[in-house]
C-alpha cells in the first residue's frame, strides 16, 4: 500500500488504478488509503457534470478535455454508469467514451458503476476523486449516470455543479425548480443547435429570477458539444467558480475519511 501511494503521488496513473479499485473492494483499506492521502488533496478542482441520460454529458467532458488538454492541465474524470437492476451488470464506459485521450498521460479516465445507488453516483465516487487530486490533475470531472429531477447528490461532492440540459424543456423547467434545477452552478443548454434552444434558455434564465438574489450569479451556456461550440465560454465559467470555492468537497463530506 505504501509503494502504490508513493508512486501515486510521483504520477503513476497504473499506481492511481490499483489504489481506485482497492478502494472500490476493501473498506478497512479505504479508509487507510484516504487517511494517508488526506495531506495530499484539496489542490484540484472538482466539478459534477449532471443531466439526464441523452443530455450530451460525456460529449461535453469531452471537449471540455480537449479544450483544457491545449491550455496544459491535467484533468481526471470519474464517469459513473448505471448498474442493471436486472443482471447486475454494466456497461462501463471508460472502453468508448473519450477514447480520443485514453493514451495521454495528463488524462486519467475512470468508469464505476452505481451499484445500484440511486443519486446518480456510485459509493466510491468521492474517493476515487480525491485519489486523482491527489495524483496531481488540475482539475477532476465527476459525470453522474443519467437523473431525475430528485437526485441532487452531487452537489454534495463537489465544488461546482454543472447542470446539463436539452432544448424543448419549456415550462418543464419550472416543475424541475424543486429539484435538481436547484443545485446547479452552470446550466448548459446543449445540443443547441436544435429547435426551441433559445426558449429553453430563457426559461432558465427567468427561473433564476425569481431565486434568491445570492444565487442570482448563475450562468447559462448554450453549446454544441459534438463541434465543440459554447466550449471556450463554459470553460471560462468554470474556472471562474473556481476562485469563489470556500471550501473543500472533503471538509464537510458526512463520511469519514
Amino acid at each position: 500500500m505504501k509503494k502504490l501511494i508513493i508512486e501515486l503521488l510521483k504520477g503513476n496513473k497504473s499506481a492511481a488504478a490499483r489504489l481506485i479499485s482497492i478502494i472500490e473492494n476493501d473498506e478497512a483499506a479505504r479508509r487507510n488509503i484516504l487517511k494517508r492521502l488526506k495531506p495530499y488533496i484539496g489542490k484540484a478542482h472538482i466539478v459534477g457534470i449532471t443531466g439526464a441520460p441523452g443530455s450530451g454529458k460525456s460529449t461535453l467532458i469531452d471537449s471540455l478535455i480537449r479544450l483544457l488538454r491545449k491550455n496544459k492541465k491535467t484533468v481526471g474524470v470519474v464517469a459513473i454508469d448505471p448498474t442493471s437492476p436486472i443482471t447486475g451488470g454494466s456497461i462501463l464506459g471508460d472502453r468508448t467514451r473519450m477514447a480520443n485521450h485514453s493514451m495521454d498521460d495528463g488524462v486519467f479516465i475512470r468508469s464505476m458503476a452505481t451499484g445500484g445507488r440511486l443519486g446518480g453516483l456510485s459509493k466510491t465516487a468521492f474517493d476515487a476523486a480525491l485519489v486523482l487530486d491527489a495524483l496531481g490533475k488540475d482539475i477532476i470531472f465527476i459525470e453522474t449516470a443519467g437523473v431525475g429531477q430528485s437526485e441532487t447528490a452531487v452537489k454534495d461532492i463537489v465544488h461546482t455543479v454543472v447542470l446539463v440540459l436539452t432544448p424543448g424543456l419549456g415550462d418543464d423547467v419550472q416543475m424541475m425548480k424543486a429539484g435538481i434545477m436547484e443545485i446547479a452552478d452552470i446550466f448548459v443548454v446543449n445540443k443547441s443547435d436544435l429547435k426551441n434552444a433559445e426558449e429553453t434558455a430563457r426559461s432558465i434564465d427567468d427561473m433564476i429570477s425569481l431565486l434568491p438574489q445570492k444565487k442570482k450569479m448563475l450562468s447559462v451556456i448554450l453549446t454544441v458539444a459534438s463541434e465543440g461550440k459554447g466550449i471556450e465560454r463554459l470553460l471560462e465559467k468554470i474556472e471562474g467558480y473556481r476562485s469563489r470555492c470556500t471550501s473543500k468537497p472533503f471538509d464537510t463530506r458526512k463520511s469519514k475519511l
